[in-house]
């Protein structure tokens, strides 16, 4: 009895996740130490809150505009590169199936095979190029739509990963309850975010989540640390 088909999975989110990711690290992140910083400096929860909320805005704004200028870069980088390649196609033909020839002998062909692959990329312009720009350059076709949702995408993540550490001040006026709740809200989601951001990219979940805690805490710790030195 012949196998049945094999069917394979493959994460193939990665964009997305990585934008996830610098927004929710961040926004986890820079608002608790922000308020960790806070509380050893200031008596007052109304404090902690507004500062947050204006570094939330803040840092969200500015981080979905970073993603959204990257992408727009990478988009205009694989464009300029594309048409330098086209042009290159027309007024060197010669060495640029060179190229091809070399690419395909580094990936073992040799004679005939290698001969007809050759004829069969070169024979159409547009599959001509596009195969120099994955195997020459190492570029893949930017996503048009790419800059908008990058940047909602980070910046979304960042806000809601900067509530976290803010919620339990609004929920008090005791900057102790306050502190210490946002304490184990923001570490508990540290290490949550940093095991389910492992399990998606394919590295141990565990091992992921107390990298991303330590860092996490390691931050909070020092701004409390600075504000409590010299306040």
């Amino acid at each position: 009895m012949s196998p049945g088909p094999h069917a394979e999975r493959h994460f193939t989110a990665s964009e997305t996740v990585r934008d996830v990711v610098i927004g929710m690290s961040d926004g986890l992140t820079v608002p608790f130490a922000l308020a960790a910083g806070l509380s050893g400096a200031v008596a007052n929860t109304g404090v902690v809150v507004t500062a947050g909320l204006a570094e939330i805005a803040a840092g969200a704004i500015a981080m979905g505009l970073g993603g959204y200028l990257a992408a727009r870069t990478d988009d205009q980088h694989y464009q300029a590169e594309y048409a330098r390649e086209l042009r290159e196609t027309h007024e060197m033909p010669r060495e640029e199936l060179a190229e091809v020839r070399h690419i395909f002998m580094e990936h073992g062909l040799t004679g005939q095979a290698l001969d007809l692959s050759v004829a069969a990329i070169t024979s159409d312009r547009a599959r001509w190029v596009d195969f120099m720009m994955r195997f020459e350059l190492n570029l893949e076709k930017p996503d048009a739509k790419r800059a908008p949702v990058s940047a909602a995408t980070i910046g979304g993540s960042y806000l809601i990963g900067g509530l976290v550490p803010l919620l339990p001040y609004m929920l008090t006026s005791d900057m102790s309850r306050g502190f210490l709740g946002s304490t184990a809200m923001t570490l508990t989601a540290l290490m949550l975010f940093g095991a389910i951001k492992g399990r998606l990219t394919g590295t141990r979940p565990f091992a992921a989540g107390l990298q991303t805690l330590c860092i996490g805490g390691l931050a909070a710790a020092a701004a409390y640390a600075l504000a409590k030195l010299v306040s």
